[in-house]
């Protein structure tokens, strides 16, 4: 369901995309930019509704790979960025680019994580023989929907240049991290309550990325 809302919202905005040019062109109130900063790589749309009132719009994505070592546990891991923003900037002063921006950001971060351990596993302060648990696979997901609260500069369909840079920052509020391990083999009744207590410890340890720090720079171009 979540990624089938995602690709719906996703095929959304793409139509937009293809479809704003021709009905805003010469008009002055319709941007098109490229951005980049810690909600990935991506591209954005902005409509001028009033003077002092712009929507956007637009995806962000960014994938790693990496590896890491715990508790004896070889680790290889996926970051998956993936956002749709729909936001409102409001510019209150009318001589300068600074705004206050507000919306919604459908959202599709998380971390996926495949883990194998030579011999034995150490879950929760307790050591498993690995025939007990096969490949430990993981996953760190947050709220499809989550609200979105910043400031910026730059107004894309301001008059004057066609050409403009903007910056963002603000905190995306994503919610408690859901954590799921899963083990390959089905486990004993000891070592679902010692998975179900690590799950526990690692949403303690990434807690604070309910509040996810924003910061972006952008280059849009005026039709």
């Amino acid at each position: 369901m979540k990624m089938k809302f995602l690709k719906s919202s996703l095929v959304s905005v793409t139509l937009l995309l293809g479809i704003a040019p021709s009905a805003f062109a010469g008009t002055g109130d319709f941007a098109l930019g490229v951005k980049g900063g810690t909600l990935g790589i991506g591209a954005e749309v902005t409509f001028g509704l009033l003077p002092s009132l712009n929507l956007r719009s637009g995806y962000n994505a960014f994938n790693y790979d990496g590896s890491a070592t715990k508790n004896s546990i070889d680790y290889s891991y996926k970051l998956k960025l993936g956002s749709l923003p729909v936001l409102v900037d409001w510019h209150p002063f009318p001589a300068s680019d600074f705004r206050l921006s507000t919306g919604l950001v459908f959202n599709s971060n998380k971390v996926e994580a495949t883990g194998k351990a030579q011999g034995t596993y150490t879950i929760d302060g307790q050591t498993y023989n690995a025939s007990q648990i096969g490949t430990l696979t993981g996953k760190i997901d947050f709220n499809s929907t989550a609200p979105y609260l910043g400031i910026g500069w730059g107004n894309a369909v301001a008059k004057g240049s066609p050409l403009s840079l903007s910056c963002d920052v603000g905190v995306l509020f994503q919610g408690t991290p859901k954590v799921t391990l899963t083990p390959s083999v089905t486990p004993t009744t000891a070592i679902q309550t010692s998975i179900a207590n690590e799950e526990a410890s690692i949403r303690d340890t990434t807690d604070n990325f309910k509040y996810y720090p924003v910061v972006s720079l952008g280059l849009a171009y005026k039709f």
